[in-house]
């Protein structure tokens, strides 16, 4: 029998930097026998230092519904300013 995967998201918390940590619980079935474990992962509002607001199409239904009530654009307007002096920061590639 082939190995089938459930991820479920039970729990969902705006954290203070306006990121949201995604708590989910990973079942891995394989006939009668079963693992589980549980992951969490973040979202941030802006994705990388160019300022590009997170795509968050792909996520569970609840944490695009999260994200439309926390990331305002005042929010994101925060974020792609703090991601500014990081990318500025950043050192040069030298060229050879």
């Amino acid at each position: 029998m082939a190995l089938v995967k459930e991820q479920n998201v039970v729990g969902i918390e705006v954290l203070e930097d306006n990121s949201i940590k995604v708590s989910t619980k990973v079942i891995v079935k394989d006939g009668d026998e079963i693992v589980a474990g549980k992951s969490d992962y973040y979202v941030l509002p802006v994705l990388n230092t160019e300022g590009e607001p997170t795509d968050v199409s792909s996520e569970d239904a609840r944490v695009v519904a999260v994200a439309g009530a926390v990331w305002t654009d005042e929010v994101i307007a925060a974020a792609q300013a703090a991601a500014a002096p990081a990318a500025e920061e950043a050192p040069a590639e030298e060229s050879e």
